[in-house]
Formats: structure tokens, C-alpha cells, sequence
């Protein structure tokens, strides 16, 4: 599996930490979620080596990605469960459906019970989500050996088993049961609080393995092991089931990276990022983008983290705007400045780093033709044996491929003359620009030798038109070599920023000329003697074809054979006419 050529770089930035990613099509929509302990290996995973059907299916549908950084393993899980649900993915099988990762619930009741459950029930004080289900059960199973809450479903007649052991305090006959202080060290314990009980599970496990009880021992293990996974602390869900976003952004001389993780009903469900360059002051940029990202619609809550100036933000956002110092609030909004952080870094390197190498390259073409150049158009030539010839264009501007004034030429001219289709596509091109007052190029580019370029040359000329024009020369091996331009062959340095841009440009061009060569070559193999005949449509060829073994047998049918499998008497009559 090759990677796609514009991922390459922005693969290479890919952090190693932990958190969730999302696959887009080249519609920009979310096709795959997924998340990851480090997502650089994980996500460069799928584009080296073979896969299955599916992730094949997958990666062909790629056209880039985004990502967020969570601060573990453990709140990617949750946060991979709220993006699928937001987004749907096609790809994506698991979670789609209204199943949710489990909650750990005190009940709300007189004498309650601590369970496991999903969120559609919950109805006491929860704790969660736990990712890891055994684990969840697990921890409820430690904790109801340890604290005498009530274990029945309905209070029995008397006293069972339970209290003899000590595990319950047998509220079915004792009424003033008070489970108060029980409830808060609970409570404390499932925040995350567990320092107690697994020093008293560690000692246990030490006991046990000092008398050769290597199988208490190990279930002494795997308590401490199920507490840790289903206590450590997670922010991506808050059991408060508030909306709130938690904001946070970075700067440089440049630009501004926006982060906004978006929480909804207690979930990250989504997050908003956005890099831009500003002029002035970064603060004044900054709250005017978010006057007007929030001016129809705004949270409960608006979390900020202390990049922002206080007292600016209240004025606008008054009593919905808050500045967490400690505590989860506090961790989402250091969440939402770590990926600002990571997305500004990255931006520089990916965006504007490549903009600066492609400007200089543009500044070195310019000096090379003696005139500052801003938009290129490349041309070349496709044929197999004959077949199909055509001409491709493709325009370059201002640094990027300029996409809508891409043409694609059916050569009428010459079916093998390479020198013939590159006089062809030159007249069409630019005796069109000249009647219709269309600006033209700084530079024209001609992907082959020194015969293309003096061909296309010489239709500059007939048009009375002087602009600069280059040959892209090939080795022997097809790989781009040298500029040809006015009679003079300049070697091009692989290193150099200009060596690279005029690759580019000449795979571009290659690209897109081969694309509609396989596109147009495919359409003829497709064509029938019976598309040129009036009346007769997809249908209807269809329809002959099914009932005739070839062209010569519907040419041999009798107006009667054919009327009986529903073709009209006009219809009829043109068959006979184009076929005879």
C-alpha cells in the first residue's frame, strides 16, 4: 500500500501520543473514527502493508484526516464512542448503535445497591463511563465485599447471608440503617480516591503470597488491576450532563490556532479547530472570531483557558464564561490549549513552512525567466498506438493547483504525432484567451524535450503572442531532469526547492492527462455501432443485444423479429439504414 502523496507530510507531524482520528473522503465527510495509544504509528499503520477488503475499501476513500490529543488511553476510548455517535462513520461497525460504555450507579434509594449500568437507566449517583465492562464489574464486586450496602433486589422477611458475613447491614430488619458515611467513602473511592483500599488489597496480596496462598494471591492481583483500569480519572465525559465548550488557542507572529472541544449532554461529542492569520493584535482576532462563531448559538457553559484577557471575555459573554483554575473544568480547557499548541506547530510546518519553499521556488523560476511568476500552465500529450489521442492542461497559481481551469483535449489533428498534438492544443488554448480577452499565463510549460517545445513554439508565434515558454525534460528513466528554455538545457539539482516544485508540477500534469486518457481509451472500447442510430438509447441497445449474438445478427433480423421484442416501426426502419 503507497501512501497518498499530499498525506506524506502531514503523517510525518503526526504526534505519538495518545488520542482519537478522524478519516475523511474528499467531500470532507468523517468515514472512520478510530483511536490510539500513539497516533503516529497508528495512523501511518494504514497506509504501509496489505489489509483486508474493508480497510482496503477504506484507505482508497482517504483523502485526509484530523485528530485530537487526549491525555490517555483510556479517554480516547470514550471519546472514540462520542465521535462515532456523532458522526456515524460508514466504516465504523461498533457503537453505532444507541449501546454505551458503562456506568458505575449508586442507586437513589433508601438503602441502595451499587450496579453496573448503561446509561438509559441511570437514575442515582453514577460514576464512569468505564471502557473496560469486566473491569467496571469487577470493581463493584471489590467494593460490595467491602462496604455492607444492600445486595438484594427486594428486601427479604430477615436477615441472609449476606449479614452473617458481614456484607450487609440487613436493613429488612434493622430500619435505621444509616448509610451516609458509607455512600461518601464510595464516592471518594470511585473519583479516584483508592490510595486506602489498594494499600490494604497490596498488603493482602503480600499475606497470601508469603503463606503459598498463590491463588488468593492472584485474585488479590486482579482486583488491584480492575481497580486501576475502572478509577483512573477521565474528563472526556462529566456526569454533571451539562453543554459547555471548552476553548483555548496559540500564537505566533503569524497566526492563531482555535481549539474548542465541543461538550454536549456531559459528552465530547465533536471539537472545532481553525488556524488563520491576523493582522493588528492577536487578542482583538481572537474574540472577533468567537463573537461570531457563537453568535447565534451558545452553551451552558464557555470554559477558557487563562490565555484569554478575563475581564473582555465577561463583557461579552458575561455569566456564561468561566476560567477553571482546578479540577476537570481546568483539565479540558489545558486539553483544548495542548491541541492549539500542537495544531499552530504543525500548521507552520505542514502549511506555511511549504508555502515559504514554494514561494522561494517561484522566486528562483522567476529569476531563471527573467519575470516574476505567478500562474503556470503545464500541457501534456496521451495516445496508446493511435488510440484515443488527447491533451491535458493544468494550471498552477499563486503556489496551488488551480483546479477549475484544469482543460482536457480530444485531438482532432493527429492521432500519433506528438509534435502535431502539442501545435493543436497550443492554437485551441490560447487563440481562445485572445477572442475571449482572457488573461493569460506568466509561464508555459511543455512536459517533453526540445521537439514539443519548438512545436508549441511555433504556435505562440502564428498568434502573436510572447509569452515565456519551458520544456520539463525527462531522462531515460522518466524522471525530470533538467528546464529547457531559450536553446538552453538547465540541470535541476533533486535538493533544490525549485527541483521539487517542478516535480510536482509534472506529476500533476502526468496525473491528470493519464486519468482522462484510461477515462476516454475505456469509453471507446465501450462504444457500438448501435449509439449512432436514432431511437436507440441505453435501454434499447440493452434490449437488442440481450436478444441478437452480434451486429451482423440484428442487421440479419426481419422488421418482424425486431417488433416482437418491442422495438418501434420508426426505430425499426433507422436499424436497417445505418446497418445496411
Amino acid at each position: 500500500m503507497v501512501i497518498i502523496l499530499d498525506l506524506k507530510p502531514k503523517l510525518a507531524l503526526l504526534p505519538t501520543e495518545p488520542g482519537c482520528y478522524l478519516m475523511k473522503n474528499d467531500k470532507d465527510e468523517v468515514i472512520y473514527v478510530g483511536k490510539a495509544k500513539n497516533l503516529k504509528n497508528r495512523v501511518k499503520s494504514y497506509f504501509t502493508g496489505a489489509h483486508n477488503e474493508k480497510t482496503t475499501r477504506l484507505v482508497a476513500e482517504i483523502r485526509d484526516f484530523s485528530y485530537v490529543l487526549t491525555n490517555s488511553e483510556r479517554e480516547s476510548l470514550i471519546l472514540e464512542m462520542n465521535l462515532i455517535k456523532q458522526y456515524l462513520p460508514k466504516y465504523n461497525i461498533r457503537l453505532i448503535d444507541d449501546k454505551t460504555y458503562p456506568y458505575i450507579e449508586i442507586t437513589d434509594e433508601r438503602y441502595p445497591k451499587l450496579e453496573v449500568v448503561r446509561q438509559k437507566e441511570m437514575k442515582g449517583k453514577v460514576f464512569g463511563p468505564y471502557p473496560n465492562v469486566y473491569g467496571a464489574r469487577e470493581t463493584v464486586r471489590l467494593l460490595n465485599r467491602l462496604y455492607p450496602l444492600r445486595k438484594c433486589e427486594t428486601l427479604p422477611k430477615k436477615a441472609c447471608l449476606y449479614y452473617h458475613i458481614g456484607q450487609c447491614l440487613a436493613p429488612c430488619e434493622f430500619k435505621d440503617v444509616d448509610y451516609k458515611d458509607t455512600i461518601s467513602e464510595i464516592s471518594l473511592f470511585l473519583k479516584g480516591d483508592t490510595k486506602l483500599v489498594l494499600n490494604k488489597l497490596q498488603t493482602e496480596m503480600e499475606q497470601a503470597s508469603e503463606f503459598l496462598q498463590f491463588e488468593k494471591a492472584i485474585e488479590f492481583r486482579d482486583m488491584i488491576s480492575h481497580i486501576e483500569s475502572t478509577t483512573g480519572k477521565q474528563i472526556i465525559n462529566l456526569n454533571d450532563f451539562k453543554d459547555r465548550d471548552a476553548i483555548s488557542f496559540a500564537y505566533n507572529n503569524d497566526d492563531i490556532a482555535i481549539q474548542i472541544l465541543v461538550m454536549r449532554q456531559g459528552k465530547i461529542v465533536d471539537n472545532h479547530q481553525i488556524v488563520f492569520q491576523y493582522v493588528g493584535e492577536y487578542m482583538e482576532s481572537v474574540v472577533t472570531y468567537l463573537e461570531q462563531y457563537y453568535e447565534t448559538l451558545t452553551p451552558d457553559e464557555l470554559l477558557f483557558s487563562e490565555r484569554f484577557d478575563a475581564s473582555e471575555i465577561l463583557d461579552i459573554f458575561g455569566k456564561k464564561a468561566f476560567f477553571p483554575q482546578k479540577g476537570d473544568k481546568k483539565k479540558l480547557v489545558d486539553m483544548a490549549t495542548k491541541n492549539a499548541d500542537y495544531d499552530l506547530e504543525h500548521y507552520f510546518m505542514l502549511y506555511r513552512h511549504q508555502a515559504e519553499k514554494k514561494q522561494k521556488a517561484l522566486d528562483e523560476l522567476s529569476l531563471l525567466i527573467k519575470r516574476d511568476i505567478r500562474s503556470i500552465e503545464i500541457f501534456d500529450n496521451a495516445q496508446l498506438f493511435g488510440t484515443a489521442p488527447i491533451s491535458a492542461l493544468v494550471s498552477f497559481k499563486d503556489g496551488e493547483f488551480d483546479k477549475k481551469n484544469y482543460r482536457k483535449y480530444h485531438l482532432q489533428t493527429t492521432t500519433n504525432d506528438d509534435y502535431q498534438a502539442m501545435r493543436e492544443v497550443t492554437y485551441r488554448r490560447y487563440q481562445k484567451l485572445l477572442v475571449e480577452s482572457l488573461p493569460m499565463p506568466d509561464l508555459i510549460l511543455v512536459d517533453g524535450g526540445k521537439g514539443q517545445l519548438n512545436a508549441a513554439k511555433e504556435m505562440l508565434h502564428e498568434l502573436g503572442l510572447n509569452i515565456p515558454i519551458a520544456g520539463l525534460k525527462k531522462n531515460q528513466g522518466h524522471t525530470l531532469e533538467a528546464l529547457i528554455y531559450e536553446d538552453e538545457v538547465i540541470q535541476l539539482l533533486k535538493q533544490t526547492d525549485l527541483y521539487k516544485l517542478l516535480l510536482k508540477i509534472s506529476e500533476e500534469v502526468h496525473r491528470f492527462a493519464i486519468d482522462f486518457h484510461r477515462k476516454t481509451r475505456n469509453k471507446k472500447a465501450n462504444t457500438s455501432y448501435l449509439d449512432h442510430i436514432k431511437g436507440i438509447g441505453n435501454a434499447r441497445k440493452k434490449l437488442l443485444l440481450s436478444h441478437f449474438t452480434s451486429i451482423q445478427a440484428i442487421k440479419d433480423a426481419t422488421p418482424e423479429e425486431l417488433k416482437k421484442i418491442g422495438i418501434p416501426e420508426n426505430v425499426i426502419k433507422s436499424i436497417k439504414e445505418d446497418l445496411t
